[in-house]
């Protein structure tokens, strides 16, 4: 066992395709970070394999701003204590959905919520009519392939300096940003395969390098597009950069904690 690097920080996207929200803790369960992907849209112009829309058709989801409406519940399951107190630990239940309501701040700084209809309308402005959009709410975190997504600082750092920009990492749309001892960028890759204790509990088995699309060529900031990152990524790393988790033991997990190589 070695300690490789520390958690530098801590993200979920509460809406899927919609900006980020960065956490001091997160409860890290296995159907992903507690909160995370909850909403998204789904339309009908998507193939029914992947039928969400994302910032990939309406480049400005990622300036939406969602907020859970009552933080301090949305924060980690209402039972973890209690049923972190039963051997060998529970899985603890979710909120209610009351209480994980969200609110969406758009671009222009109207706060709607989620399943206003007006926001509907906002984020189908353009797409034409065969992108017509319905709500979805799951309580497994809507991702792509895995429960849970991990990204080094490092490789950010070394894709930015491949392509001479200064590369913000939440292109990476991670939820655990790692920032480990090795300093060449891409060193997660090595990680396939092994399981990884981040903090005093939490296992997680990394099972594969992640995919990337369009979504890292968007400003997280402004939405305007640089293709340039998406090519790079592609040419020079197979289309790759970060890693897929599925968890196999639950815990939070917090900014600063040690991340571990179990075997």
């Amino acid at each position: 066992m070695a300690i490789i690097g520390k958690v530098e920080s801590l993200w979920r996207y509460p809406v899927k395709s919609m900006r980020g929200e960065e956490l001091s803790e997160a409860f890290v369960g296995f159907a992903g970070v507690y909160g995370d992907r909850l909403f998204a849209f789904r339309s009908a112009g998507r193939p029914s394999g992947f039928p969400y829309l994302t910032g990939r058709e309406q480049m400005k989801m990622v300036l939406y701003r969602p907020r859970f409406r009552h933080p301090d519940k949305a924060a980690k399951p209402p039972n973890l204590a209690e049923a972190e107190s039963i051997e060998p630990g529970m899985s603890p239940i979710f909120a209610d959905p009351a209480d994980l309501a969200i609110d969406v701040e758009t671009p222009s700084g109207e706060v709607l919520s989620v399943d206003d209809p007006m926001l509907i309308r906002k984020l189908g402005g353009g797409l034409g009519d065969k992108h017509a959009l319905t709500l979805m709410r799951s309580e497994r975190a809507m991702t792509d392939c895995r429960p849970v997504s991990l990204f080094s600082v490092q490789t950010g750092r070394r894709l930015g300096e491949e392509l001479g920009i200064d590369l913000d990492k939440r292109r990476f749309r991670a939820n655990v940003f790692m920032d480990l001892a090795s300093t060449i960028g891409f060193a997660e890759d090595g990680l396939v395969g092994r399981m990884l204790r981040i903090g005093s509990k939490t296992v997680v088995s990394i099972l594969e390098r992640d995919p990337r699309c369009a979504m890292i060529t968007l400003d997280p900031d402004t939405a305007e597009r640089n293709p340039a990152i998406l090519g790079k990524v592609t040419k020079a790393h197979n289309g790759k950069a970060g890693v897929y988790g599925a968890v196999l033991i639950e815990g939070m997990v917090r900014i600063g904690d040690d991340i571990e190589v179990l075997d």
